[in-house]
């Protein structure tokens, strides 16, 4: 079985075997086994989604701290445009810019306008294929989705548009400006991505589309609010730093990509459980006339992402007020040259991860199965998450592999205990008499 790299962690110390991100992950890749929850590696996407509900924090991001960057002699930082609508005292994209400069950062390059680099390339991939057998082609954008396609809808796979994401485009083009800049080699530029989401995080450790990530490391939005805010609070005169229109800056929001690849049978959609209906209804023939989809893990697009701070909402409003101060798009004919073409598109297809195989040999595979369905009718279907498992398939599912046993279900527990205590009260009868 492969070895995932996952950014999504669990601090056993704190997790006190609730069952509510067992109830919340929407590819069941969680268990409570022993008072613990357990993350099973190969079903995780790292979407955060336990992260945000765990009431006790047992769930955590590993990303990148920020002293990884003394590790090169150029740094370059790559803000995504949600860190835009975490502050109430930046009132110009400048100023942000400008703090993570005074953070230590010899550059900075917006992901916004890696966005606005990829947008026409994933136009024309639209134009070029139109329909594909009555599946849309569905966005790169967000890893957590991508993961969850491995993972639940491998036949949907084909139909990724196979054009590298924001953060990679913005990576790519300011690695190479440092460079004719400098003179440097490649390998003394560092370039960090300053992230929303774990799934990010695992893109860049365990990239899907290619054998290396570009970007150098990846660190939280949560890790620079305090210091950012503080510089902020610090009156400084703007530096003209910002070079994206409100086209790429509006990717932080769900229908950003979507808005800016203009294609006019499109769909987008937010929150993981609403896009999982959406991609079973695409798989199901139900949106043929689709010809792009746009999913985000998250509610509300990456403003919603769980390494964020502000409440997604105002982080929206702020946002757009913003977004309404930009230009469409500074780019020029030029700027577009500065991604080619075969930096672009990806190198190679994705892959469906094996998730829970019941065997290599079909015969014991299938034996496994009418097992599992043996035993999924024998439980009460009340998906409690008592046993620890987030469903009776569930369930039924970890019994065939070993994992569980029918007892661990407490309805059939309370049966045989009833039943234990009838026979005992028998017994008694039986002896007195």
């Amino acid at each position: 079985m492969p070895t995932y790299n996952h950014s999504v962690k669990l601090d056993k110390a704190k997790c006190k075997g609730c069952t509510t991100c067992l109830r919340h992950c929407p590819t069941e890749a969680i268990r409570v086994y022993d008072g613990c929850a357990h993350i099973i590696a190969e079903r995780c996407i790292d979407c955060g989604m336990c992260i945000k509900v765990c009431p006790y924090h047992a769930k955590v991001a590993v990303t990148d701290p920020l002293k990884i960057i003394e590790d090169y002699k150029y740094k370059i930082a790559l803000p995504a445009p949600t860190l835009y609508g975490q502050f109430k005292t930046a009132s110009t994209v400048d100023k942000l810019l400008e703090a993570l400069l005074v953070l230590g950062f010899d550059d900075v390059f917006e992901v916004a306008r890696g966005a606005e680099m990829v947008t026409p390339y994933i136009a024309q991939r639209v134009r070029d294929r139109k329909l594909h057998n009555g599946v849309p082609l569905i966005s790169s954008a967000c890893p957590a989705i991508l993961r969850l396609l491995q993972v639940r809808f491998p036949e949907l796979l084909p139909n990724v548009v196979d054009v590298i994401s924001p953060m990679e485009a913005a990576a790519i083009v300011a690695r190479k400006r440092m460079m004719e800049r400098t003179g440097c080699a490649a390998e003394e530029v560092g370039v960090f991505f300053i992230t929303p989401c774990p799934a990010k995080m695992t893109a860049v450790r365990s990239p899907l589309f290619s054998p290396e990530s570009p970007v150098s490391g990846v660190i939280s939005i949560l890790d620079l609010y305090g210091q950012i805010n503080a510089i902020l609070s610090s009156p400084r005169r703007d530096q003209k730093l910002s070079e994206a229109g409100n086209m790429g800056v509006g990717w932080a929001r769900s229908g950003g990509e979507m808005l800016a690849v203009g294609v006019e049978n499109s769909l987008n959609v937010d929150g993981i459980e609403n896009v999982i209906q959406v991609l079973e209804a695409i798989e199901n023939g139900q949106l043929s006339d689709l010809e792009f989809f746009e999913g985000l893990a998250c509610t509300g697009g990456c403003l919603g992402g769980p390494l964020t701070v502000e409440n997604t909402y105002v982080a929206k409003n702020r946002l757009r007020k913003l977004i309404e101060k930009l230009p469409k798009s500074r780019m020029t004919m030029e700027d577009v040259q500065e991604l080619t073409d075969s930096e672009a598109h990806t190198t190679r297809q994705l892959e469906a991860k094996p998730v829970m195989k019941l065997d290599d040999d079909i015969s014991v595979a299938l034996q496994k199965m009418q097992r599992i369905e043996e035993i999924t009718e024998g439980l009460p279907g009340l998906d409690c998450g008592s046993c620890g498992s987030p469903s009776c398939r569930a369930l039924a599912e970890d019994i065939a592999f070993g994992y569980a046993v029918e007892l661990d279900c407490i309805y059939i527990l309370k049966q045989q205990i009833k039943k234990l205590a009838q026979n005992m009260v028998d017994m008694a009868d039986t002896t007195r008499g």
